[in-house]
């Protein structure tokens, strides 16, 4: 984290904001002869959708034969022909 004088930000801006977006630099922007810190200028960072739980809850069709053993792929398995 970096401060930076207001006149400074003003004459640099364009390679602050360089430093801002390609290297995530925060910068604190101070104003005036006693350096009162006024902002801070941070990456911006987009916001993640939420998600919601059981969104696609009763969409999937699964039928009552799925957990049905085939005997074909038993025997392959355990090495029967």
């Amino acid at each position: 984290m970096q401060t930076i004088q207001v006149g400074q930000l003003k004459s640099e801006f364009s390679s602050v904001l360089e430093k801002v977006q390609n290297e995530g630099e925060t910068f604190i922007i101070e104003f005036g002869k006693k350096h009162k810190k006024v902002a801070m200028l941070v990456p911006y960072k987009e916001e993640l959708k939420k998600r919601v739980f059981g969104q696609l809850q009763g969409t999937l069709n699964i039928p009552d034969d799925f957990d049905d053993e085939l005997a074909e792929i038993n025997d392959m398995f355990y090495g029967k022909e």
